[in-house]
């Protein structure tokens, strides 16, 4: 690979990032906490280093697509209509088209992170209701992450939970909708104190407060 070409793919998906926090800053610091989480999971499970790699890549941009959705929706304050849930619904398949524009050599691995991680283990997940072990191990990983922090984040509808709170909710979904080996992994890893008082800078939650997100329990 020619050393301009090296130089693209690095900063492939720096750039993206830097977009996606023009757009959405509480998306860009949730993205940053996502990829911290992720990644302590991933290595806990000792994933091979290629898909490590690949789920920190994709950890930061699983919500790339949302650049592509309307600011009515995306930053509407209240309550989504059926149609626009739809709507947002859109961003990982958005993510994934948009990842495998970028020079990366594993966009392939990333882009499918990315477009899978909101299924469920059910099958009740989207976009395409992939179930069990239909879901790859990685996307299996991000789901439980993206999920946890959406819940302890700052919401403009609402306070934060707490560790204990989320995790509760996680349990009782590992019953059906995310990997049950992988959330009693993720409970290990978050016995760090670290990692679970890990929040934004204050200027950070003054920008996500600004932010209408959606009413659901991930993002």
């Amino acid at each position: 690979m020619s050393a301009p070409l090296m130089m693209d793919q690095q900063q492939a998906y720096p750039s993206l990032i830097t977009a996606l926090c023009e757009r959405n800053a509480y998306t860009r610091v949730h993205c940053d906490r996502v990829c911290i989480l992720a990644t302590a999971l991933g290595n806990a499970l000792r994933l091979r280093p290629r898909d490590l790699e690949a789920l920190r890549i994709a950890s930061q941009l699983h919500d790339i697509g949302k650049i592509g959705i309307r600011d009515e929706v995306l930053l509407k304050p209240g309550r989504l209509t059926p149609e626009e849930w739809e709507e947002v619904k859109t961003h990982s398949i958005r993510g994934e088209r948009i990842v495998n524009e970028t020079f990366l050599t594993n966009r392939t691995d990333v882009a499918a992170i990315v477009r899978h991680h909101h299924e469920s283990r059910d099958g009740s997940g989207y976009p395409d209701g992939l179930s069990g072990d239909e879901i790859p191990q990685s996307c299996r990983i991000l789901s439980i992450v993206d999920k946890y922090d959406a819940m302890t984040s700052v919401r403009v509808y609402r306070n934060p939970m707490s560790h204990g709170e989320a995790m509760a909710v996680l349990h009782e979904e590992s019953i059906s909708k995310i990997d049950p080996m992988i959330f009693s992994a993720f409970a290990i890893v978050m016995s760090r104190n670290d990692l679970r008082t890990m929040r934004p800078q204050p200027s950070h939650r003054r920008a996500a407060a600004r932010i209408a997100p959606v009413q659901y329990s991930a993002d």
